[in-house]
C-alpha cells in the first residue's frame, strides 16, 4: 500500500467521507493532501505510511475495548463487546439489581436482554462496569407536548429585548415579560437566541453562536432583579457610578456591547461585593447564601473550571491583547490541572467566586423566566438554542481539551448559495473523545441547555450524523465530512429529552443527508420548515405540504424578515457591501424577487388568505399578514413567528457573511416587547395565529 492509499484508508477508518455527493448531485473526492491536514488535527498522524498504520492500530484498539457507555432502546435486546455466556449483574438506575447470563450475539459479542425502563443503568461483568443508556423510542415531541393540538409561539433575540433597568442589553427579565404577554395571547412557546457563555473580559466578542462554552450562560443576559429585587440592584448601580450610563444605553437603538457590558458588569460586581460582605459573611447562611452554596456544589468541577478560565482570561487579556486565546498563554497556564493554575485561582479566589456568582444569577434568572412562562399557561415555555460549536479559544476548549477538535473548524461545503462554502470558526467535539468518555461532554451540553427550558433547538442538527470539518485558517473548500455516532447521539437526545421533559427541535436547513429528517422524526425531534424555502421552481408549497411534526416558520434570524424580503431590502443591503461573497447582481436579484413575490402571493391566494393583486413592493404589510395567516393554516403542531415579523420589522438580526458591514446581533426593540405587541397590527397577527388552536 503506497502512502496516499494509507492516508485514504486511515481517513475512512476515522470517519471521513473520502467520496461524497454535493448539492448538485456530483460526486466529489477529497484529496490525500487535504485529508492529511484533517487527520493530523484529529491527533491521527499520517506523515508516513508507518504513521498511518499506527494511527489505524490506535483506532482499532479503541473499538476493541469495552466502551464506557452503550446506548440501547427500551424493549430491544442489544449486542455488547463482552464474552457470550458471561455472568453479569444488571443494576437498574433505581438501585434494584439482577444477576443474569449474557447471550450470544455472534461475531464474538454478547447479547443483552431487553431493558424495559429508560435510564442510565449499570452492567457489571467481572471487575468492569458499563453504563447502559436505555432510551425511549422518542422523547416528548411537539405533537405530544400540546396533547395533539396545534400550537404557536414566538421566537425572540434575547439581547434585543428591552425593559426598564436592563442596562442596554436584553435579559431574562425581558424574556419573562414577553413570555407572560405571549402566553395570555395564546402562545405555548417562546424560542430564544443562544444564551451560552461568552467572554466576560472581551464583550467585543458578542456573537451568540460563537460561545466560549455551551455549558454555562452569558451573565449579561441574567437579571439580578429576580434574586435581589429592583431597589438593591439600582443601589448597586449607583454605588458603581454607572446608573447614568446604563440609562443612556437603555435608550439606544443599537447595543454598544463594550460600554454597556462594562456598566452592567460594574453593577454586578458591586452587587456581588454587597452579597459577599453580608450574606456570605453570616455565620448561619440565609436563603440566598444557601442557594448560592448549593448552586456552586451542584456545578462541581466544570463550574470551577469555567470560573477559573474567566478569571485567567481577564488577567491575560488585560495584560496582553495577543493572549486573547488560551493557546497563546504561558505553557503552564494552558493546562487547567497545573499547579500554576491552582496557585493563580487561590490568589484570585474572590474573582473566581465572582464568576460563579454571575453564573448563579444567570441560571436562576433562566429558571425564573421559565416559571413565569409555564405559570402563564404555556404548554412548552422557553425553548433554548444549542449552538453547533464553541470558540477554540474559550472556556470549554481550555478546560476539557481532550473533548474538542481544536485545530478544526465546523462549516459547510460549497453549494448553490455559497460558492466558496462556509467556515464558521467554531470547534466541536471529537467523535473519538465522545466514545472514549462515554459521551460525557455531549451529555453535559444537552443537560445544560435543557435544565431550565421546556425545549431546545439544536442548531445545524446534521451535526448529529456528520459535520463539514475544515483545517483551521483554511478555506471551506479544503474541508471534508466527518461522521459522528448518530445512533448513539440520537438515543441520548431522546433519553435526555425524556428525563428533562423537554421537546427538541433540529435545525435541518441546507444540505441534508438522505433519510436524516426521517431519523429525526423517529426520535421525536421536530424539523423546521421555513416559508421562504418551502418551494420548487414553479411555486411555493401550500399549507398542507407542511408536516405536522415539524416547526413552521416565516423566516429565521439568518434570513430577511418577511417585510424585508417583500421590499427586497436584503438585496439592497447585500448590494451595498463590497466584495463578491453574495454572488448575483442586485438587478438580477430584484428581477427574480419580483417573480417570487407573484408566486408567493399566488400561494397565499390559493390558500384563501389573500385576494386581488399582490401589494406593491414598498407596502409589505398585507403580504406579512397573509404570511402569518398562511402559517396558521399549516398542520404543523407548532408554528413559530419571529418577533421581527410579529412587529412588521424590515431589518434582519444577522446577515451571514458580514462582520462590521451590518449591525449583526445589535438591534434593540424601540420599546418593551409587551407594549409593541399591543399595537393593532401586531395584536391582529397574534390573533390570526391563535385561531390555529381551535379544533
Amino acid at each position: 500500500m503506497n502512502h496516499d492509499e494509507a492516508v485514504l484508508s486511515l481517513a475512512r477508518r476515522a470517519g471521513f467521507s473520502v467520496d461524497w455527493i454535493d448539492q448538485t448531485g456530483r460526486k466529489q473526492t477529497v484529496t490525500p493532501d487535504r485529508l492529511r491536514r484533517l487527520l493530523e488535527a484529529m491527533g491521527l498522524p499520517c506523515e508516513t505510511s508507518a504513521d498511518a498504520a499506527e494511527s489505524i492500530h490506535r483506532l482499532d484498539a479503541l473499538d476493541a475495548a469495552r466502551p464506557a457507555l452503550v446506548t440501547a432502546r427500551v424493549g430491544e435486546a442489544f449486542a455488547l463487546k463482552a464474552p457470550a455466556g458471561a455472568a453479569a449483574r444488571f443494576v437498574r438506575e433505581d438501585g434494584a439489581s439482577f444477576d443474569l447470563t449474557l447471550g450470544d450475539a455472534g461475531g464474538g459479542r454478547a447479547l443483552m436482554r431487553a431493558v424495559l425502563e429508560p435510564g442510565y443503568h449499570r452492567l457489571l461483568i467481572g471487575d468492569e462496569e458499563t453504563i447502559l443508556a436505555v432510551a425511549p423510542p422518542s422523547g416528548p415531541s411537539v405533537v405530544t407536548a400540546g396533547g395533539g393540538r396545534r400550537m404557536w409561539g414566538l421566537a425572540a433575540q434575547v439581547y434585543g429585548l428591552t425593559r426598564s433597568g436592563d442596562g442596554g442589553i436584553g435579559d431574562l427579565g425581558g424574556v419573562a415579560a414577553l413570555a407572560e404577554v405571549a402566553a395570555h395571547a395564546g402562545a405555548d412557546a417562546l424560542a430564544l437566541s443562544p444564551l451560552h457563555a461568552g467572554f466576560t473580559a472581551d464583550p467585543h466578542h458578542f456573537g451568540p453562536y460563537s460561545p466560549s462554552s455551551r455549558l454555562f450562560l452569558n451573565p449579561l443576559n441574567g437579571d439580578p432583579d429576580f434574586l435581589f429585587g429592583e431597589e438593591r440592584v439600582a443601589a448597586a448601580s449607583d454605588l458603581a457610578g454607572v446608573a447614568g450610563v446604563r440609562a443612556l444605553h437603555e435608550r439606544a437603538a443599537l447595543i454598544d456591547w463594550p460600554d454597556a457590558a462594562h456598566a452592567k458588569l460594574a453593577t454586578l460586581r458591586a452587587l456581588y461585593e454587597s452579597f459577599r460582605d453580608f450574606e456570605l459573611a453570616e455565620a448561619t447562611p440565609g436563603r440566598l447564601a444557601a442557594d448560592f452554596a448549593a448552586f456552586r456544589a451542584e456545578g462541581g468541577a466544570l463550574l470551577e473550571e469555567h470560573a477559573r478560565f474567566e478569571t485567567l482570561h481577564g488577567a491575560r487579556f488585560a495584560a496582553d491583547a495577543g493572549q486573547w486565546s488560551w493557546r497563546r498563554w504561558p505553557e503552564p497556564l494552558r493546562n487547567p490541572a497545573s499547579a500554576e493554575v491552582a496557585a493563580f485561582a487561590a490568589e484570585h479566589g474572590d474573582t473566581v467566586t465572582f464568576h460563579v456568582f454571575l453564573q448563579w444569577i444567570a441560571d436562576r434568572s433562566f429558571a425564573a423566566a421559565q416559571k413565569v412562562a409555564r405559570g402563564a399557561g404555556m404548554a412548552i415555555g422557553l425553548i433554548s438554542d444549542l449552538a453547533v460549536g464553541m470558540d477554540a479559544g474559550g472556556s470549554h476548549a481550555w478546560g476539557r481539551q481532550d473533548d474538542v477538535l481544536v485545530g478544526l473548524s465546523v462549516g459547510a461545503p460549497p453549494d448553490l448559495f455559497n460558492a466558496g462554502g462556509q467556515a464558521w470558526g467554531l470547534a466541536t467535539f471529537s467523535p473519538i473523545a465522545l466514545k472514549k468518555s462515554g459521551f460525557a461532554p455531549f451529555l453535559a451540553t444537552l443537560r445544560a441547555c435543557m435544565k431550565n427550558a421546556g425545549g431546545v433547538r439544536i442548531d445545524h442538527a446534521m451535526g448529529l450524523t456528520r459535520l463539514w470539518m475544515i483545517p483551521e485558517n483554511e478555506g471551506a473548500e479544503n474541508g471534508a465530512y466527518l461522521a459522528y455516532p448518530a445512533d448513539d447521539m440520537l438515543r441520548l437526545v431522546a433519553l435526555e429529552s425524556h428525563r428533562n421533559r423537554a421537546v427538541v427541535v433540529g435545525e435541518d436547513l441546507g444540505t441534508v443527508p438522505d433519510g436524516f429528517r426521517e431519523r429525526l422524526a423517529a426520535t421525536g425531534i421536530a424539523g423546521m420548515r421555513v416559508l421562504q424555502f418551502e418551494r420548487d421552481g414553479a411555486r411555493f408549497y401550500p399549507p398542507d405540504y407542511y408536516p405536522d411534526d415539524a416547526l413552521a416558520m416565516t423566516t429565521t434570524h439568518d434570513l430577511p424578515t418577511t417585510a424585508g424580503w417583500w421590499r427586497g431590502a436584503d438585496i439592497d443591503l447585500r448590494a451595498g457591501i463590497a466584495g463578491d461573497q453574495f454572488g448575483e447582481t442586485a438587478a438580477n436579484d430584484h428581477a427574480t424577487r419580483a417573480e417570487d413575490r407573484k408566486k408567493l402571493w399566488a400561494a397565499f391566494a390559493a390558500a384563501g388568505v389573500a385576494e386581488g393583486a399582490p401589494p406593491p413592493q414598498e407596502e409589505p404589510d398585507a403580504a406579512l399578514d397573509a404570511a402569518v395567516s398562511f402559517l396558521a393554516l399549516t398542520p404543523s403542531k407548532l408554528a413559530l413567528l419571529p418577533l421581527e415579523d410579529a412587529l412588521g420589522q424590515t431589518e434582519q438580526p444577522n446577515l451571514p457573511g458580514t462582520l462590521d458591514e451590518h449591525p449583526n446581533w445589535r438591534r434593540r426593540l424601540p420599546a418593551p416587547a409587551p407594549e409593541l405587541l399591543a399595537a393593532h397590527a401586531a395584536k391582529d397577527r397574534l390573533a390570526s395565529l391563535n385561531r390555529r388552536r381551535d379544533p
